[in-house]
C-alpha cells in the first residue's frame, strides 16, 4: 500500500498546520495525526503567544528576556530571528480568522497584551485564556479545507524512510515513514520533504500538563533513523497544574500570576520572595523548584495560588476556562486559593534543527517542541513556544519549496512494503501498561525538577531493563498504537537520563544536587 506527496507532516499542532497551509501553495500536503483535531499541545496552550508589538516595547528587549530565561544556552541568532519573524506570522495568524483578546471598548489593533514569568513587557496575545484552543480551531478549519491538504487522523507512524537504508546513495534524506493505518494495516508513504511537528514528551513523566498522545514520537523516531538531538536534560515542569484527585493534569496559566496571582504554602505565607526578586513572576524553571523545595520541606501534598484579591467579574472575564474549571472541582478562585504542584510541561531539547529548520537528515526538517533549535536554551520562556512553531513552520517552508525541484519524484525510489514477518496480534496488552506506569514512575521520581547522580545511575538502569522487554515484544507481535507509544517513550526516557548524567552541572531546567551549581564548561548542548 503506497502514497505519495510532495509534504508529508507528522502532527497536526500549531507547527504542523502552519507548515501544512504555507506548503500546500507548492505541492500536495499529507497531514497525520494520532488523534482529532484538538489532540496536540497547542490545543492545551492557555497563555498565548509572545510577540512585540506595542509601542512601549521592543525586539531587544524580548531577544533580551529570552536569553537571560535560557541560562547562557540561547543562540542568539535564533532567538533574534525568531523574535523579529514574530510580528508576521502572528499577522497571518489574525488573516486566517484567529481573533485575540482587546481592550474593552478599544479599536481593532488594541490587543489586550498580558504579561508572564520573565517577561520585562506585556506582550502575550492571547484569546482569554483559551488561546491555544483558538489557534488550533482556525489552523484546523482552514487546513481542512484546503484542497492540497489531506488530514489522517488516528494515524501512526512506525518509522521513518531514510536513503542509508536502503543504499540508494551517499549521504541520508529521509524519503517518507511507514504509518500505521486506523484499520490496523501499515502503509507506505513516501514524500520528497517531510516535516516534523509531533510536539511533546510530557507522558513520560508521573504528572504532566500534555495530552495522552504526548510521547515523544517525532524524538524517538528521528534519533532511530539517524538524527542527532539535543538538550534533553532541559525539560520544563510548569509550576502550577492544579492539584485535585479528579482533575487529572489541568494547567493553570502563568497568565494568572502575570495578573497579581501570590503563591502562599497551607499557613497563608506567601514565599517566593525567599527565591527571587521576581518572586511569582521568575521563569519557570525557579518558581517550580521554589514549589517543589516548599513542599518536600513541609511534607504537604501542594501549594495555593491566591487570586482572591481580584475581582471575580474580573476572573471570570479573563479567565473563563480556568475559573469554570476549578468551580467545577468546588473551587471559586474568586473566594478559594487554588491547590497547585509543579508538572511536567515543554521540553526544551529535541531533534537538533539549524536556521533553516532542517534536522541533521537532509529533507527531514521539524518544528515546534519536538525540535530543539536553540532558541530556548536551558530553559523556555513563557509563551515562546507557539511563537517558535510559528516561525520555524515558516522558515522551514521556505527552504523546503526552494529545494523541492530538485529532489527526486517520491515514485521512483524501490522502498519495499512493510512486512509483518512471523508477528501475531497481542494478547497480553498489560505489558504495555506495566512498562509505561513504571517509566513514568521513576521518570518522576529519579529524573524530575531535582536530581542527583544516584538517582539518574538507577534510572538508567530501570529503563534498560525495560527497554530489552519492550525489544522482544517489539518483534514478536504486530504493531498497535499503544505498542508504538510505549516504544518511543522508553528511547526518549532513556535519551533525557542519558542527557542528564552528561551535564555536571546545574543550569536552567537541570538541577543536580551534586553540582548545585553553574559552570562555565558545560556552557554547550548536550548533543546525542
Amino acid at each position: 500500500m503506497l502514497t505519495t506527496s510532495e509534504f508529508l507532516v507528522l502532527g497536526g499542532g500549531i507547527a504542523g498546520l502552519s507548515f501544512a497551509l504555507r506548503a500546500a501553495e507548492h505541492g500536495r500536503v499529507v497531514v497525520l495525526v494520532k488523534g482529532g483535531p484538538y489532540d496536540s499541545n497547542t490545543a492545551y496552550a492557555q497563555g498565548g503567544v509572545a510577540c512585540v508589538l506595542a509601542n512601549d516595547d521592543t525586539f531587544e528587549s524580548h531577544i533580551a528576556d529570552t536569553e537571560t530565561a535560557g541560562a547562557g544556552l540561547c543562540d542568539h541568532e535564533v532567538v533574534e530571528a525568531v523574535v523579529r519573524g514574530g510580528p508576521d506570522v502572528v499577522r497571518e495568524l489574525m488573516r486566517l480568522g484567529v481573533k485575540f483578546t482587546q481592550w474593552e471598548g478599544g479599536s481593532e489593533e488594541d490587543l489586550d497584551l498580558a504579561r508572564e514569568g520573565g517577561h520585562s513587557a506585556r506582550r502575550i496575545l492571547h484569546v482569554k485564556d483559551l488561546t491555544g484552543r483558538e489557534i488550533q480551531r482556525v489552523l484546523w478549519e482552514n487546513a481542512q479545507n484546503h484542497p492540497n491538504i489531506e488530514i489522517r487522523r488516528d494515524s501512526t507512524a512506525i518509522g521513518l524512510l531514510t536513503s542509508s537504508r536502503y543504499a540508494l546513495h551517499e549521504g541520508n534524506r529521509c524519503l517518507g515513514a511507514y504509518v500505521l493505518r486506523p484499520d490496523g494495516e501499515v502503509e507506505t508513504l513516501l514524500a520528497k520533504v517531510t516535516f516534523l511537528a509531533t510536539g511533546g514528551a510530557g507522558k513520560v513523566y508521573l504528572y504532566t500538563s500534555n495530552p495522552d498522545g504526548a510521547s515523544g514520537d517525532g524524538i524517538a523516531l528521528a534519533y532511530r533513523a539517524g538524527a542527532r538531538v539535543a538538550n534533553m536534560e532541559f525539560f520544563q515542569f510548569h509550576p502550577t497544574c492544579l492539584f485535585h484527585p479528579a482533575a487529572k493534569s489541568f494547567l493553570v496559566s502563568e497568565a494568572v500570576r502575570g495578573e497579581g496571582g501570590v503563591l502562599r504554602d497551607r499557613h497563608g505565607r506567601a514565599f517566593m520572595h525567599d527565591f527571587h526578586p521576581l518572586k511569582e513572576l521568575a521563569p519557570r524553571d525557579i518558581v517550580a523548584r521554589a514549589i517543589d523545595s516548599v513542599m518536600k520541606e513541609s511534607g504537604d501534598e501542594c501549594v495555593y495560588l491566591d487570586v482572591t484579591h481580584l475581582s471575580a467579574s474580573f476572573l471570570r472575564n479573563r479567565f473563563p476556562h480556568i475559573y469554570e474549571t476549578c468551580l467545577s472541582f468546588g473551587i471559586d478562585m474568586a473566594t478559594q486559593p487554588i491547590p497547585v504542584v509543579p508538572a511536567a510541561h515543554y521540553l526544551c531539547g529535541g531533534v537538533l534543527v539549524d536556521l533553516k529548520g532542517e534536522t541533521t537528515i537532509r529533507n527531514l526538517f521539524a518544528g515546534g517542541e519536538v525540535s530543539c533549535s536553540g532558541l530556548h536554551g536551558a530553559n523556555r520562556l513563557a509563551s515562546n513556544s507557539l511563537l517558535e512553531g510559528l516561525v520555524y513552520a515558516n522558515l522551514a517552508v521556505q527552504e523546503a519549496v526552494r529545494r523541492l525541484p530538485d529532489i527526486p519524484a517520491p515514485r521512483e525510489l524501490p522502498v519495499p512494503d512493510w512486512d509483518s514477518g512471523a508477528a501475531v496480534d497481542t494478547h497480553e496488552a498489560v505489558i504495555v501498561s506495566q512498562n509505561w506506569a513504571e517509566i513514568r514512575q521513576f521518570m518522576w521520581n529519579y529524573v524530575g525538577i531535582v536530581r542527583t547522580d544516584k538517582r539518574l545511575a538507577r534510572a538508567l538502569h530501570r529503563i534498560n531493563v525495560i527497554q530489552e522487554e519492550i525489544r522482544e515484544y517489539y518483534w514478536e507481535v504486530k504493531v498497535t498504537k499503544d505498542l508504538l507509544e510505549l516504544r518511543n517513550l522508553a528511547l526518549v526516557a532513556e535519551l533525557i537520563i542519558r542527557s542528564a548524567q552528561a551535564r555536571k552541572e546545574s543550569r536552567g531546567l537541570h538541577y543536580n544536587l551534586d553540582y548545585p551549581q553553574p559552570d562555565d564548561r558545560w556552557m554547550r548542548n548536550t548533543v546525542l
